[in-house]
């Protein structure tokens, strides 16, 4: 397919500061917090936003549109007149019946009904950048996702583990809808891609078994195709609606990694290597702990990065680095700033 096919970029972003948001989620909180639903450090403004706008300007100038998703508040050096930027409120797109929402999950299941959305389109969490030039086909490739398919095995979750429970119950929705030895043999090479190397064995291990036990996860961009969402809602509409109901996340939720799968799972992609795309690191400790993080960005060793929040860090310290790191390679403002 000839790259005559337009991709849009889908960013959610949380104000934490915003004290109107603040009260709103105090109002839902449930007076018992057994599932840590109230970290405060997962909502802290690291101040860096405009390096990502301004890397999407100078690395992937391809994309037609970002739609930035918020509860409402916007940084106030947005420009929200860029002919690119589609400032998207949850109350534009989320049904009434699901808000106020405090959970990704309800803002991630149904990013397919975004207005003017483009059929293609990646999905950005704020703690991923990109931080050297990227084509689109790094995305898409004859007009579907690039992705892995590296089958894992799931470990036990702990108690609050969102994540770990989201992962089971997202398999057993795709195994009441796939039988996964007969979609290996549908499209067997690619899940044994060369491209993965020693894991195109590990697939070939688990070939007989017509289950899906788990997926190899990366907490990075993820490459979407809108009617990937639209059949997985009119299939298992039921299970997304109970997800979507619940104001913070729960154990009995699914996640937007469940398109991910289902897509997989549907042979819906293209093969590339596990690792092509970025590296994730864990920030924690003082800020000389961090350095491999600060020189990953100034040297421009990755594509894409993801800086993974911890409680027990020198926030201020890593933060005003990291940004030192940033303005390195990207000193200049963007056309989404004003």
């Amino acid at each position: 397919m000839a790259l005559n096919y337009d991709v849009d970029f889908v960013i959610a972003w949380v104000d934490g500061n915003d004290e109107e948001w603040q009260k709103e989620k105090t109002k839902y909180l449930p007076k018992r917090n057994l599932y840590g639903n109230d970290k405060s450090f997962r909502y802290r403004d690291w101040d860096n936003l405009q390096y990502w706008f301004r890397a999407v300007e100078k690395f992937t100038p391809w994309v037609r549109k970002v739609h930035f998703v918020t509860y409402g508040h916007l940084p106030n050096w947005l420009n929200i007149d860029n002919p690119k930027l589609a400032v998207v409120k949850h109350t534009d797109y989320i049904p009434a019946k699901y808000l106020p929402t405090f959970s990704s999950r309800p803002i991630e299941l149904n990013m397919h009904r975004i207005p003017d959305l483009a059929e293609r389109f990646v999905y950005f969490n704020d703690d991923m950048f990109i931080i050297k030039p990227m084509p689109l086909t790094d995305f898409f490739s004859n007009g579907l996702p690039t992705d892995f398919c590296i089958l894992s095995k799931l470990h036990s979750p702990t108690k609050g583990d969102f994540t770990a429970y989201a992962k089971i119950n997202n398999l057993c929705l795709l195994n009441s809808n796939f039988d996964k030895k007969e979609q290996m043999a549908n499209f067997f090479w690619k899940w044994v891609s060369p491209v993965y190397g020693v894991n195109a064995l590990r697939n070939l291990v688990f070939y007989g078994q017509h289950h899906f036990n788990g997926f190899a996860n990366n907490h990075l961009t993820f490459s979407y195709l809108k009617e990937t969402f639209e059949d997985v809602w009119l299939k298992e509409e039921e299970t997304l609606d109970e997800t979507c109901r619940n104001k913070f996340r729960s154990k009995v939720d699914v996640n937007q990694w469940l398109m991910r799968y289902w897509q997989l799972a549907s042979g819906n992609f293209v093969p590339c290597p596990r690792h092509y795309k970025g590296e994730v690191f864990e920030v924690s400790g003082n800020v000389q702990k961090n350095s491999m993080l600060y020189e990953a960005i100034e040297h421009q060793k990755y594509r894409i990065i993801c800086i993974n929040d911890n409680p027990d860090l020198d926030f201020e310290g890593v933060r005003d680095r990291i940004k030192e790191a940033f303005e390195k390679i990207l000193p200049e403002k963007s056309s989404f700033e004003l």
